[in-house]
This record gives structure tokens, sequence and C-alpha cells, in this order.
């Protein structure tokens, strides 16, 4: 299959242009499928970081001075230059990342609606820029405002490329800030190609700023820079750590939103086709459900969790092991372990691959205790047939969000991640 290359930005947007690292370093960008070259794509260090910030600086005070409607406009802007691309974008993703083009079709209009939603609530704070608040005193008169907070610095995982951005870049530019953005080293092309769309609908120089590359080079001096007001990271547990310490030297404003350990909660009466069938294979192919994992290193990380699986002992029902036939690409059969032990790694670690830990209960209580028995709280699912017993459960996870009898389906209209 060939690739239109012409979709593909291999150099980092700072200041309204497009401009290669300062000393010139580029990162590999690989196809999980097939382990090719797909380009090399300007790497960013400290220097870059310090120039787009700066760029993001010198924007701020018009930026956050324009109206609420002004922002809207260009936000609305975005949604349709992805709309108008949005095959050509769900195409880039599946390339990059490996998913399968129906799964980033959904992602490229989670994209639109995002951008779309915080139009209409940017439009909205133009009526509520200043509120009256109530004193018990007629001698005072007090009113509050929401202002933008400054600079914000995002960084964004592989996962979902262009989607977490957008749940991040939207409210941002939405409440007039200013944005430098650091995207996966491993899938910063959907964010690049957003980056031209932002280009060419017109956003002022320096209010939106792409720096790829990596967490040592781009991510630790955006977490430190002392122009950053506010940092927002989607990742691992164990890095949003080190974001935090890092953020903490020039007190600023940190959102995380971290790993998890999603538990789904199949019961009795489940229809097991929701729950079950997975069909692994090429990206582009529409029979395909799953397709790589994202990189050599993912599938590396993966396979050491199955064989520390197989280390304790557990009981491996199907998978462990790459996918046969597949003579190159990044795949991990589908891997069941059964009556894993709530104390093992495997049960309590997050894993990011097709890896399941499956354990049987006797009550909605046990199901219950296990579930919420984490460290982590992302999201959970329920199948069951009964509409009164899942609302149930729902409202006893302990977790941000829970499907009912559901795909993973994010609308802008929930809240997810900051």
């Amino acid at each position: 299959m060939t690739h239109n290359a012409a979709h593909m930005h291999t150099r980092m947007y700072v200041n309204g242009a497009w401009c290669p690292s300062a000393r010139g370093q580029c990162l590999a960008v690989i196809n999980p499928h097939t382990e090719e070259l797909i380009c090399e794509v300007s790497a960013g260090d400290a220097g870059d970081v310090d120039t787009a910030v700066a760029a993001a600086a010198a924007a701020f005070a018009a930026w956050s001075h324009s109206s609420g409607a002004q922002r809207a406009g260009y936000l609305r802007a975005i949604a349709l230059g992805v709309e108008q691309q949005k095959d050509a974008l769900a195409h880039l993703q599946s390339l990059n990342g490996g998913k399968p083009l129906a799964e980033s079709a959904m992602d490229v209009a989670d994209v639109i609606a995002t951008f779309n939603y915080y139009a209409e609530l940017a439009e909205q704070l133009d009526a509520t820029a200043e509120q009256t608040v109530v004193l018990p005193s007629a001698d005072f008169q007090a009113s509050y405002s929401r202002e933008p907070c400054g600079v914000v610095a995002l960084i964004v995982p592989w996962n979902f490329p262009m989607v977490t951005t957008a749940w991040k870049l939207a409210p941002a530019l939405a409440a007039g800030c200013t944005v430098v953005l650091k995207p996966s080293e491993v899938t910063p092309l959907p964010e690049l190609a957003l980056a031209a769309i932002i280009d060419a609908a017109g956003l002022p120089p320096g209010v939106f700023n792409v720096v790829p590359g990596t967490g040592t080079a781009v991510g630790e001096p955006l977490c430190t820079h002392p122009l950053v007001s506010k940092l927002s990271f989607t990742g691992s547990n164990a890095v949003g750590s080190l974001v935090m310490q890092a953020a903490a030297g020039s007190v600023k404003g940190v959102s995380l939103e971290l790993g998890g350990k999603s538990p789904i909660l199949v019961c009795a009466d489940a229809d097991m086709d929701l729950a079950l069938s997975l069909v692994l294979g090429d990206p582009f192919d529409s029979r395909t459900q799953m397709g790589p994992l994202v990189s050599q290193l993912q599938y590396e990380r993966v396979m050491r969790s199955i064989a520390y699986g197989l280390d304790e002992g557990l009981e491996l029902v199907t998978g462990g092991h790459r996918v046969p036939g597949m003579a190159c690409g990044y795949f991990v059969a589908p891997t069941i372990f059964h009556n894993v032990p709530v104390q093992s790694v495997l049960w309590r670690e997050e894993i990011f691959g097709p890896v399941l830990c499956v354990r049987s209960f006797s009550g909605d209580a046990e199901a219950l205790a296990l579930a919420n028995d984490s460290a982590f709280g992302l999201v959970a699912t329920v199948v069951t047939a009964d509409p009164v017993r899942a609302k149930w459960l729902a409202r006893e996870l302990q977790v941000g969000l829970v499907w009912i009898n559901a795909p993973q389906v994010i609308l802008p209209q929930t809240a997810w991640g900051a």
C-alpha cells in the first residue's frame, strides 16, 4: 500500500511557521504494522522549547483579550478543517499508530465534536465574563471574572493522537490561553497534521506551537519553564509523578490524567458478543478490530508482562506469544490468564496491551470489592442485561467514567481528563 506523504508534516510548528529543530535532531517514525520507516520528524530540545514558550508568551496578551466569539470562530474553523480532511487524518493515524481504520475515523469525529463543543462554551464566556458577588454589606461591591491563566504546556500520549490533544487544546484556546504542545515521540504525525489545519484556520502566530521530541529533551524543559503557567499531562503514573515534581519548583498549576487498570464486570446474564471477540490484523483491513502495538518498545513491555505472569505460575488460557503468521508488525496474540490472584503484578499493574486477567465472582458485592481494590480509578465497563443492576454497579464503582453495555465512546459533553 502506498501512503500520501502530502499530509505528513515533519518540522516543528513554532510562532506560526514550520521550522527544523535548532540542532537538527530528528525522530524516526515507524509504521507499527510493517516496522518500516515512515519518515523522520524534527526533534526539539530545551532551546526549541524556550523559543516556543517565548512565542506563546508574546502572543498571550492579544489572544487573551480577544472575545469568546472570536475564539469560537477559530475553533469552528479548526473543526471544519478536520472535517474536510477526515479521511486522510484517519488514514494517517492508522499508519502512525496502528489503530484499525474504523477506530481512527471515530477518533477524528471526536476531534471535530470537541472543537465545536468548546466553540459553544467560548461564546458563552462573553455573557459571563464578569459576575456579581452578593455580599452581606451594602457598603461594598464585588465581582469575579474568569480569566486565562497564561501559557499552557500540553503533553499527550500515543494511544489517542489528536483526540487527547483536542480534549486539552480546545478548552485552553477557548479560555484565551496560548499553548505549547509536546506530542508523543511515537505518534507525532497526527498532531503535526492538526497543526497544519490550525495554521490554515488563521490562528495568530504563537498562540499554538508544537515541539516534538522525547520526554527528557522536551517534556522536562516544558515542566520547569518559568513562563509556563499550567501543565496538562496524560500518561503513566510514574511519569506523572515526575511531572508534578518538576512543576513544583515554579509552583505551576498541574492537571494529570494517568494510567488505568480498568475493570470490566461481565455478569452471568451478559451478552457475550459485547464482552468478547477481537480480530487482529492490518489496520486498513475493514475486518480488523485490533491492530499492532504502537512500537517495538511497547511490544517488548507487554511481552515482559506476559513472561512475568508465566514465571508466577499463572494459568494461561490462550495467547502469550506473537501472533502466528505475522511476519512483521508489533502484534501480540490476545492473551488471557485465568484465576489470577489479586496480589499478582499482572492483576494490579497496568499492562497496556491485549492481556486480560480474569477472576470469577459469586455476587455483585464481591465483584465491586475486586474492581475497587485498585490504585487506579480511571474507567470501568459493566455488561449485564439488567438495567437496574447495571446502574447500581456503575454508581458503586470508584472510577471516573462507567460504560454500560457499550464500547468506550467518549463525548466532549462528559468530563474526561484536563
